[in-house]
């Protein structure tokens, strides 16, 4: 009977010790991301989830430097146009099936070809791929393609377990299969995603958390309360106006990087009939008349408590493809109200479409009361973020408040949004000359090259409007002092790999 008891109190005694051993992260996001398939995916917060399930074939460290991940070297042709990686040995999905270069070859066709794709225009100069050896895969380009590495870095860079997408089918994105560190458990639409550790990760011995749950909030205020109430440990935009009472308190570890995205507003210019229907759509003079109604300097003041640096372009100020003949606008309402009259409309009404998160919401608030002293008359409709991307993509708007986090290359922030019918063009812009001139961008391998074609480009965009750039954010983050292990990367993600969570 002794030896029973004894027997039983060692159970107890490892039980406990395993639960308090256990590494668990809780994680409060800003929106709830969309489908869970990285060729389909176009949310930013779907990033950060993908940044725990699924590795990419490179990665990009703190400076944004190109590094290795699932590829471990790559080497260019002589004329550019072939690109051929060697990948590393022993990689496994999380079905047990092994990475190998039919398995990338099968994801970047997929990439290419699956319908909806939002990847396509990523690797759109992408002819084929061929399989050299079981880890070497070569990539041939229809032409030399400067942004491939930094878009491999990316979502167009993610492996799924072929076996596994072959399967669903459709239904991929309901239970991703990848080869990250973390494998899926469950997803509860806008409550909870739970991922778990993957312990066949050829990585492992730098992943110490068994768990990761991932909870939206759309709302500023109660993620903050939640991380202090210590529901959560750690939560991605921090409102800009509580950053210095943060700073104060010392209670929580802070985290400030500026984005390589932008903030701005997207305007229907041809997406849908509904362009037409637009004064700000159907007239340029319309579409700049907003802009100069519009104080970026104010609005990084009251929307962002000066946590973001003024814009006007796809790219930051200090980026070396900013296109500096094309400096920010001043503020300017008499003229504002001079284009209005001259296109017919001195009080058009402009319905500005807004995802539900506390800073989308400030930004909307303060363009209405700006854009009211020119003549506009603006409605606010605030939508569910996943909601309204979705009305977008069929042209359901007329202005969008829609931020891009960005990508290492100036192309990943600009392509897509400006080419005709390219999967992330919610305006409908589509100008012939301006594909020229993107594709040109990504065919020139000179950087002195490629920045005098991003002068043109930004010459014709700015001009024409259907993005009109506010500012470049900050990302800003706040967690327990209990989490180790966290890099500030620019493209503002959580890499989970090396973080710790102490005993509390």
């Amino acid at each position: 009977m002794k030896s029973l008891r004894r027997f039983l109190l060692a159970a107890l005694l490892a039980a406990a010790a395993g639960a308090a051993s256990s590494q668990t992260l809780r994680v409060g996001l800003a929106e709830d991301p969309d489908v869970l398939d990285p060729t389909l995916a176009r949310t930013f917060v779907g990033r950060i989830v993908f940044a725990a399930l699924c590795d990419k074939l490179l990665d990009v460290d703190e400076k944004l430097n190109i590094v290795p991940q699932l590829a471990q070297s790559w080497e260019w042709s002589a004329d550019s146009k072939a690109l051929t990686m060697k990948l590393r040995p022993g990689v496994l999905f999380h079905d047990g099936e092994k990475l190998d270069a039919a398995a990338v070859k099968f994801n970047l066709e997929r990439h290419k070809t699956l319908p909806g794709s939002n990847r396509r225009g990523e690797l759109a100069p992408l002819a084929g791929v061929d399989v050299v050896d079981a880890n070497t895969v070569r990539l041939n380009l229809s032409a030399p393609f400067s942004p491939l590495l930094a878009a491999l870095a990316d979502r167009a860079g993610m492996m799924v377990s072929p076996k596994a997408a072959q399967a669903a089918g459709a239904n991929f994105g309901l239970k991703p299969v990848c080869s990250g560190p973390f494998k899926f458990v469950e997803r509860v639409a806008q409550d909870r995603i739970v991922v778990e550790r993957f312990d066949g990760y050829w990585n492992k011995a730098d992943v110490h958390l068994d768990r990761i749950t991932y909870t939206p909030i759309p709302d500023a205020t109660v993620r903050l309360a939640n991380l202090k109430s210590g529901q959560l440990d750690f939560i991605e935009r921090v409102a800009s106006s509580d950053m210095e009472k943060l700073q104060n308190e010392k209670k929580f570890k802070l985290a400030r990087i500026t984005e390589i995205g932008y903030q701005g507003i997207t305007v229907n210019v041809g997406k849908s009939e509904q362009a037409q229907k637009s004064p700000l759509g159907r007239d340029p003079r319309v579409r700049e008349a907003f802009e100069l109604a519009l104080d970026r300097r104010g609005l990084v003041q009251v929307v962002m408590d000066n946590e973001a640096v003024v814009g006007n372009q796809w790219v930051a100020p200090t980026n070396p493809y900013y296109a500096k003949n094309m400096p920010i606008p001043k503020r300017d309402v008499a003229r504002a109200k001079a284009l209005l009259k001259e296109a017919g409309v001195p009080n058009p009404g402009i319905t500005l479409m807004t995802p539900t998160t506390s800073d989308a919401q400030r930004l909307a608030l303060v363009v209405q009361a700006m854009t009211r002293e020119a003549g506009f008359d603006v409605k606010i409709q605030s939508t569910e973020f996943a909601t309204s991307i979705n009305m977008a993509d069929k042209g359901e708007y007329e202005a969008y408040v829609l931020a891009w986090s960005g990508r290492a290359d100036p192309d990943g922030n600009a392509f897509s949004f400006h080419g005709c019918k390219q999967p992330l063009n919610y305006a409908g812009y589509c100008n012939a000359e301006m594909d020229a001139l993107l594709n040109q961008s990504r065919s020139a391998r000179d950087p002195a090259e490629r920045k005098k074609v991003y002068e043109q480009i930004a010459a014709r965009i700015l001009k024409d409007r259907p993005i009109i750039y506010l500012y470049h954010r900050n990302w800003l983050w706040a967690y327990s002092p209990r989490l180790t292990g966290v890099r500030s990367v620019p493209d503002g993600l959580l890499r989970v790999s090396g973080l710790k969570m102490a005993a509390p």
